[in-house]
């Protein structure tokens, strides 16, 4: 990954950051496969070369994680679908509590950035993908729940579940 040095200050108007989870359980036909946007967030990026030399610092605020889409399901998701999935995920993250995760990068490479992700006021290491196209920067990691002491959400007795690995996917454009 090569990138022009310099520090880029990111948030929404540069991209997009998205959780993408799933569903278990006996009743997941009954559930949906939810995208979650965090619409409001911010990151500081340090490029350097050498690129070992860089770092990347994020953090989102629990309350503006927004559902956009639910797939899957007996019945289409609805605004109070979303209302309540929101409410639930407050109570999940203990957003009274922690109103916000963050990232530390630890290491910068070229393929990925390793770092310390921090839920509910754990820390736990990740391992994030990342490639730079142009001035276009894709990348995800997979964040395992139970590793942060998360119980993933369940309805009708734990026979509907979210799965314990939810996606996060992120796109952003670098700034000129």
């Amino acid at each position: 990954m090569a990138v022009r040095e310099g520090t880029y200050e990111l948030g929404p108007d540069n991209g997009r950051l998205l959780v993408k989870t799933g569903r278990s359980g006996l009743g997941r036909r009954a559930g949906h496969d939810l995208i979650i946007e965090a619409t409001r967030w911010s990151a500081t990026v340090e490029a350097r070369e050498p690129l070992d030399a860089s770092s990347v610092e994020v953090v989102v605020p629990l309350d503006g994680l927004e559902v956009r889409s639910g797939t899957g399901g007996v019945k289409p998701l609805t605004d109070q679908d979303r209302a309540e999935i929101k409410k639930a995920l407050g109570k999940v993250l203990e957003t009274r509590r922690d109103p916000e995760i963050t990232f530390t990068s630890t290491s910068v490479g070229t393929d990925a950035i390793e770092g310390d992700l921090t839920i509910m006021g754990r820390v736990k290491p990740v391992r994030v993908t990342a490639a730079l196209e142009g001035d276009v920067v894709r990348g995800s990691a997979t964040v395992t729940q139970s590793r942060w002491g998360i119980k993933p959400y369940s309805a009708f007795f734990g026979a509907l579940r979210l799965a314990d690995d939810v996606e996060v996917e992120f796109e952003v454009t670098l700034p000129a």
